[in-house]
C-alpha cells in the first residue's frame, strides 16, 4: 500500500496533552486536515532514554493507553512507529532471564557475549581503537545471579554503566523470530511505517568501526525489507552517517532521512545564499523523509561531512549558540576534525534557531515541503515553539531545550498564533496541491533568491524566496487553470 505524499507529524505520546487518547483529540480538533501521518515515537513500557530502551512491544506504556488508541488514529493516518533494532532494556523478559541464569538461559544467544567476537571473550584494545564508539567501552559488565560469574556483554549505548541498552544479535535466529513477531504486531493494530532505529550499528565485526559494516548489513537490511513487506510495512531507516552511505541506501530501494537538509536549509537563510542548497537539491536521491526538527538536535557531523568545510559550520554552529542552543559532540578525540570541530548536533528548537524569525522560519518550511520526499514536521516546530531552557535546567539533559511537553491550554494558545496558522496554511497546501506528485525542478536565479518548481500535467506550482528579506510567495495555477500567488 502506497504511502501518503503528505506532510506527518514527529510527537511523543505524551507531548500533546498527555497521551494517546488526548494526542487523537488534538488532532481530531485542531489537525484533522493537516497530517497525512503521524511518527509516534516510543510508546512501549522502556527503562531509559525516554521510550528508546524498550521493554517490550508487546504492549503500549499504560500511561499512555493501549494498543488500540494506536490502531483508532491508524483510521485516519499513517502511523510511523520505531523499532529499536540495535537494543532492548536490560529490564526485559529476556536479558533478565539472562541474568539469572546466564548461558544457560534459553534467551541467551540473542544477545552478543564477548567470546561471539573474540574466540576467549577478551577484548582487544587495538580491535577497540577501531570502533565508532558512543560509549568509553562497547560492552557492560553483568553478575549471574545463579553462578555468581561475571559476563560482559556488547552495549553500543547507554550513560549508565552497566548500560540499560543491552545489544541484539542480529544473526541469532531467535532475534530474527523477535523482530518477526514485532512486525507482526505492529501489522495487526494498523501501522504502515517502521522506522528501524540504530540499524547502522547492528553488525559488530572485528577490524572494522563496527558502524555500517559493509557487505554484512545489506543482508541483514534485506531480510528485514522482506519480512516488514510481508506484513505491508514499509522501512525508514535511521543511519547518521556520511552522505555516500545515505545514497547507497537510496539506491537499493530503501527510505531514507534527509538529515541534511536541516543544517542546509540555516545555512542558506544564515548567509542569504542559495549555493549549498542548490548543489544540494540538484544532486540528492528522492526518495527521503525530508525534516528540520526532530526529538534530537540539528545533524551536523557526521551527516555532513564532504559536503561543508568545517569554517563555516562552525559559523553557523556559533550563531545557534548565540540564539541559546547547546552542542552534543561526537565521542571520542580521534573523531574530531584537525582544528577540533566536533559538533555531532545542534540543540534548539528550529525557531530558536531562526532567531523566532517567523518570515524565516516560514520560508525554512517552504523550502521543507518543496524537497521531494515526505515531510515531517516535530510538534514543539508545528507550534513554533522557542527553546526550553528551564527543561534542560531541571533535567541536566541538553536535548529537553526541544522536548517540551504542551497542556491543552497551551496547545489552543500555541495554534491561534499567527506563524502557526500561516504554517498549517501551508502545510495544507503542500497536502493538497496535485503537482507535488509530479515533475521537480531547480530554477536558476539570483544568489539570494530561491526558485523551486513543481509540474503534473497542467497544475504547476513555483516558489520563490527573497533571501534578504525572507518574503516567500508561491505562484500555482489553480482548479480553473488561473495563475494564482500566495504569499506565505
Amino acid at each position: 500500500m502506497a504511502l501518503n505524499n503528505k506532510v506527518q507529524l514527529i510527537t511523543y505520546p505524551d507531548s500533546l496533552g498527555g497521551d494517546l487518547k488526548t494526542l487523537n483529540d488534538v488532532l481530531e480538533k485542531y489537525f484533522s486536515d493537516v497530517f497525512g501521518g503521524i511518527h509516534i515515537l516510543p510508546p512501549f513500557p522502556s527503562s531509559g532514554d525516554r521510550g528508546f530502551a524498550p521493554i517490550t512491544y508487546s504492549e503500549i506504556e499504560p500511561k499512555f493507553g493501549t494498543w488500540y488508541d494506536i490502531k483508532k488514529m491508524a483510521e485516519n493516518f499513517d502511523i510511523l512507529l520505531d523499532l529499536m533494532v540495535n537494543h532492548v532494556s536490560r529490564r526485559s523478559i529476556y536479558f533478565q532471564d539472562f541474568l539469572k541464569k546466564g548461558r544457560k538461559s534459553k534467551y541467551a544467544d540473542m544477545f552478543i557475549t564477548l567470546d561471539k567476537l573474540w574466540k576467549d571473550g577478551k577484548p582487544v584494545k587495538g580491535d577497540i581503537e577501531k570502533m565508532f564508539l558512543r560509549r568509553t567501552l562497547p560492552y557492560s559488565t553483568f553478575k549471574i545471579e545463579e553462578t555468581g560469574e561475571e559476563e560482559k556483554v556488547w552495549t553500543t549505548f547507554g550513560k549508565t554503566d552497566p548500560s540499560e541498552q543491552i545489544d541484539l544479535d542480529v544473526n541469532s535466529h531467535l532475534v530474527r523470530e523477535f523482530l518477526l513477531g514485532v512486525f507482526k504486531t505492529f501489522s495487526n493494530f494498523g501501522v504502515k511505517i517502521v522506522r528501524l532505529d540504530a540499524v547502522g550499528y547492528v553488525i559488530k565485526k572485528i577490524g572494522t568501526s563496527c558502524f555500517f559494516v559493509e557487505p554484512e548489513i545489506y543482508e541483514f537490511l534485506d531480510w528485514a525489507k522482506g519480512q516488514a513487506a510481508s506484513y505491508g510495512i514499509e522501512l525508514l531507516l535511521e543511519v547518521h552517517s556520511q552522505f555516500e552511505i545515505q545514497y547507497k541506501l537510496a539506491e537499493r530501494g530503501f527510505w531514507i532521512y534527509d538529515f541534511i537538509l536541516p543544517f542546509t536549509v540555516l545555512y542558506t537563510l544564515i548567509n542569504k545564499s542559495n549555493e549549498m542548497l542548490y548543489d544540494y537539491l540538484k544532486n540528492r536521491p528522492m526518495n527521503q523523509f525530508t525534516m528540520l526538527d526532530c526529538h534530537d538536535g540539528i545533524p551536523v557531523k557526521p551527516d555532513l561531512d564532504g559536503l561543508i568545510d568545517t569554517k563555516k559550520a562552525k559559523e553557523v554552529v556559533d550563531i545557534c549558540v548565540q540564539r541559546g542552543a547547546n552542542l552534543s559532540l561526537i565521542y571520542g578525540d580521534k573523531y574530531k576534525s584537525e582544528d577540533g570541530f566536533d559538533v555531532h548536533q545542534i540543540g534548539c528548537t528550529y525557531y530558536s534557531a531562526l532567531n523566532c524569525d517567523d518570515d524565516a522560519y516560514l520560508a525554512a518550511r517552504a523550502i521543507q515541503f518543496f524537497t521531494p520526499g515526505i515531510p515531517q514536521v516535530y510538534y514543539v516546530g508545528l507550534l513554533a515553539g522557542v527553546n526550553d531552557f528551564e527543561a534542560v535546567k531541571r533535567t541536566g539533559e541538553g536535548r529537553e531545550i526541544n522536548r517540551h511537553n504542551y497542556g491543552l491550554k497551551e496547545i489552543e494558545e500555541s495554534v491561534q498564533k499567527n506563524v502557526v496558522q500561516r504554517l498549517l496554511k501551508l502545510i495544507r497546501f503542500r497536502n493538497e496541491y496535485e503537482a507535488f506528485n509530479g515533475e521537480f525542478m531547480v530554477q536558476d536565479c539570483q544568489k539570494d533568491e530561491i526558485r523551486l518548481t513543481w509540474k503534473k500535467d497542467d497544475k504547476r506550482c513555483s516558489l520563490f524566496i527573497d533571501l534578504k528579506t525572507y518574503k516567500t510567495t508561491i505562484d500555482y495555477i489553480n482548479e480553473n487553470g488561473e495563475e494564482v500567488k500566495y504569499l506565505v
